[in-house]
């Protein structure tokens, strides 16, 4: 690993987990065709006893175990020279918007430290200044599938891997908003038909109904993402006043 290359260091007890879907469509091709590079290294190597024990029971009593600080941290200096900020994925984390993931993305790569039973030692998380980052407010089973969600959309927005930059360009969120609704062949599909406006080869008009559309259903699904859009709208015409 090494050069410029954008790559993601994975740190895991199911290494088996990666590259998963990322070695599909286009991950797995731009992964083939080295346009970014993945690391996963099993945490378990980093055991000190015959065991390989990674976690131990809560101090002050509760269900569950803890994934130890002295594994996690020796695993974690395996991957010290490598690319990009530690991010460990959990719920209790910064929420990963799409603001963030093109900010991965602009990056060297990414260190992902994908936790286990109830969690990581708090200690370790402070002592290498973790950047605790959550796919959302639910729980899963594990960091894996969080860590597979951060990636995919990150490895998207790599420079050759979606092939069409426009294409990422109208997508949800790049613009603030939610995406438009999508239409293709046939015109007519069970007695419904798609927009004229699309059929009529007028650009702006095509481009000015999309942007009411994905307004309209911001506005209606998303009222959260609307009202940032409303306020930086807000804010954007200040600046120009």
């Amino acid at each position: 690993m090494g050069g410029n290359l954008w790559t993601a260091s994975v740190l895991t007890l199911f290494p088996e987990a990666f590259p998963g879907p990322l070695g599909l469509s286009l991950a797995g091709r731009g992964l083939a065709r080295g346009l970014w590079a993945l690391e996963v290294l099993d945490i378990r190597d980093f055991a000190r006893d015959k065991h390989r024990s990674v976690d131990d029971t809560p101090l002050g009593g509760g269900p569950g175990m803890v994934m130890r600080p002295d594994v996690v941290d020796a695993a974690i200096e395996a991957i010290a020279e490598r690319p990009g900020p530690l991010v460990y994925l959990t719920p209790r984390g910064r929420l990963l918007d799409q603001a963030l993931v093109r900010e991965f993305a602009a990056g060297p790569g990414l260190r992902l430290l994908c936790g286990r039973y109830e969690g990581v030692d708090q200690r370790v998380l402070d002592a290498r200044e973790v950047l605790e980052v959550s796919v959302g407010d639910f729980v899963l089973s594990g960091g894996e599938m969080a860590a597979l969600v951060l990636l995919d959309a990150v490895v998207r927005l790599l420079p050759g891997v979606m092939g069409n930059a426009e294409s990422a360009a109208e997508e949800s969120f790049e613009e603030g908003l939610l995406e438009h609704p999508l239409f293709t062949r046939p015109a007519e599909w069970q007695g419904r038909k798609a927009p004229e406006v699309l059929l009529s080869g007028h650009h702006e008009k095509v481009r000015r109904w999309r942007r009411a559309q994905a307004e309209d259903v911001t506005r209606q699904r998303r009222p959260d993402i609307w009202r940032r859009y409303l306020a930086s709208r807000e804010s954007g015409e200040k600046d120009e006043g």
